[in-house]
């Protein structure tokens, strides 16, 4: 973001200046900023939740941050991503609960059988250990059977940049 306070003359610590950096502060962070927290946030979240797991599988540099982007019409939130191998990712975000807090939402993106892909959110280490033993047992992709119409799966394959 341009530095909107070199933008005009005034003094450094002027009304002016306060009320210039005030509104650059209101446009919020930076893609860099917002990338940065998001790759912090995933590694942290993954240590303090997933100690067994995630967190001895995936390095905090593993994560690779995304900025909030208006894609098609439709928000996403920053994010961070961390590719696992056979067609696996994890995505994480932060959504705002409707008492204002923030809460982790850990998705795990893989192949279904169906061919195409699917997402499936994480909410604890003893469910990942669930969805890692049924991928075992079929092959490395999630089940699900079509006939039942249980299918949600997009036939996007997920993109480094976290669009499909």
């Amino acid at each position: 973001m341009p530095d909107i306070t070199m933008a005009c003359s005034h003094a450094p610590e002027s009304p002016l200046a306060l009320l210039l950096r005030t509104a650059a502060d209101v446009n919020g962070p930076s893609a860099i900023e917002q990338r940065e927290d998001a790759e912090t946030a995933a590694a942290y979240h993954a240590w303090a939740a997933y100690p067994r797991t995630i967190a001895q599988a995936v390095e905090p540099a593993d994560w690779q941050g995304l900025s909030a982007t208006d894609h098609g019409g439709r928000y996403f939130k920053p994010s961070a991503v961390a590719w696992l191998d056979g067609g696996l990712w994890l995505h994480h975000t932060l959504r705002i609960t409707e008492h204002g807090a923030a809460a982790d939402v850990l998705t795990l993106i893989l192949p279904c059988a169906c061919g195409r892909y699917t997402d499936i959110t994480v909410d604890s280490e003893g469910r990942l250990l669930e969805l890692l033993a049924e991928m075992t047992a079929a092959g490395g992709r999630s089940v699900h059977d079509e006939t039942r119409g249980d299918c949600h799966c997009t036939s996007a394959v997920p993109r480094p940049d976290g669009l499909r």
